[in-house]
């Protein structure tokens, strides 16, 4: 999420590697480095005024680095075939030691425009590169330089390879750079960022980033139980954001290959507007509108009693079991962050996560619930939080 529109444009230079058509070029892999194209550039002194009007007066002391912004683009795979990917590389000028790398991932994004590499915009993330860390907000597959993929929203192997293909890449922009890294990843995401920082979290111990020790996780407000999330959507009479459930079952239609036509999920008047509006030029405000809130109303009938039938809907519901990342033994300390009020994503998911989690056999694990928070409210008393949590455990 961005938080202000503060960006000044410098010179433009590149970065790139060997070239691809080269005999001697290097295979292509996940995780490679193709170029690093520097976009803006801040003072400390500036990202201080700024980190005071945010609110994080305990933070801005440790504001010490100027900040270089680059654009990244990095190899990473869709459905095992090689492609590339995007997002924003944020890097503290004379550094004097080792930096740990922090990666903070954003929440949804329907405009293909807001894509963190794209929209160009400040996006508070240039703070903690000022306080010491090489920091990175990947774009996610489907936003900026793979616009052309619909993004496979709440996919577990695809949200974590955007991250941790983005933090091998940055490895490699470090060691042409000179630039000395320590070795940890701390992430940090809300609302999808949230989801898809426990996914590349997940991916990390399974040794997708072998050279990098994840040391913390602080995940906010994410659909982490997917199935979970769905029942309690479909529990209530109503759902005042319509949009975000469609973009799932419409991501999941593209991403599996189902090729089933809308009005196999949706009532026919808002397949249709889904059609049209679900492309990645209309943000939800202009898709929530033309949707109905009435679950009944919503969903093509045949669909929703599907859904009841435990032999109906096979593809759909096992494609929610397996991506969902709420219930594995996590070696690394994760806190969890949620308003109390949150009616976009069910408080509830997360008391479910945390449980989950528990019985799986994660010891450091807990949540931190925002009172009264709803889910658009609940991000700034997140970070409010997680940044002196990041900050005491880089300095033990």
């Amino acid at each position: 999420m961005r938080f202000l529109k503060f960006l000044l444009i410098v010179p433009v230079f590149v970065l790139t590697g060997c070239q691809d058509d080269s005999p001697s070029a290097p295979p292509q892999e996940p995780g490679q480095l193709v170029s690093a194209t520097q976009t803006a550039a801040y003072s400390y002194q500036d990202l201080r005024i700024i980190g005071a009007l945010l609110g994080f007066d305990d933070f801005t002391d440790v504001l010490n680095h100027d900040v270089a912004v680059y654009r990244m683009v990095y190899r990473t795979s869709y459905h095992g075939d090689a492609t590339e990917a995007s997002g924003l590389l944020f890097v503290p000028q004379n550094l004097q030691e080792s930096a740990p790398i922090v990666s903070l991932q954003h929440g949804t994004t329907f405009l293909k425009n807001d894509a963190p590499s794209v929209a160009g915009e400040f996006s508070g993330v240039e703070l903690f590169a000022s306080a010491g860390y090489v920091a990175l907000m990947p774009d996610y597959l489907g936003y900026g330089k793979s616009s052309s993929i619909f993004h496979p929203y709440y996919d577990r192997e695809h949200s974590a390879k955007a991250v941790t293909d983005m933090i091998l890449a940055v490895g490699e922009f470090a060691e042409q750079e000179g630039i000395a890294l320590d070795g940890r990843v701390f992430l940090a995401g809300y609302s999808e960022g949230g989801y898809t920082t426990m996914a590349a979290a997940q991916a990390m111990q399974n040794g997708a980033t072998p050279d990098y020790t994840l040391t913390a996780v602080a995940a906010g407000a994410g659909g982490y139980d997917l199935p979970h999330m769905l029942e309690a959507i479909l529990e209530s009479e109503t759902y005042d954001y319509p949009a975000y459930i469609a973009f799932l079952i419409k991501a999941y239609n593209e991403t599996y290959g189902w090729n089933r036509p809308l009005t196999d999920f949706f009532a026919d008047e808002y397949a249709a507007v889904l059609t049209q509006r679900l492309d990645g030029a209309h943000d939800d405000g202009d898709i929530n509108p033309y949707l109905t809130n009435k679950i009944q109303e919503l969903f093509n009938p045949d669909f929703l009693a599907a859904l009841d039938d435990p032999e109906a809907e096979q593809d759909f519901k096992e494609a929610l079991a397996i991506n969902a990342v709420s219930a594995w033994h996590a070696n690394a300390p994760i806190t969890l962050y949620h308003g109390t009020d949150d009616v976009v994503v069910p408080y509830s998911n997360s008391e479910r996560t945390l449980e989950s989690m528990t019985l799986a056999g994660t010891e450091d694990i807990s949540l931190i619930s925002i009172p009264g928070g709803t889910h658009g409210s609940s991000l700034l008393p997140m970070l409010t939080l997680a940044v002196p949590w990041f900050e005491e455990l880089r300095r033990q």
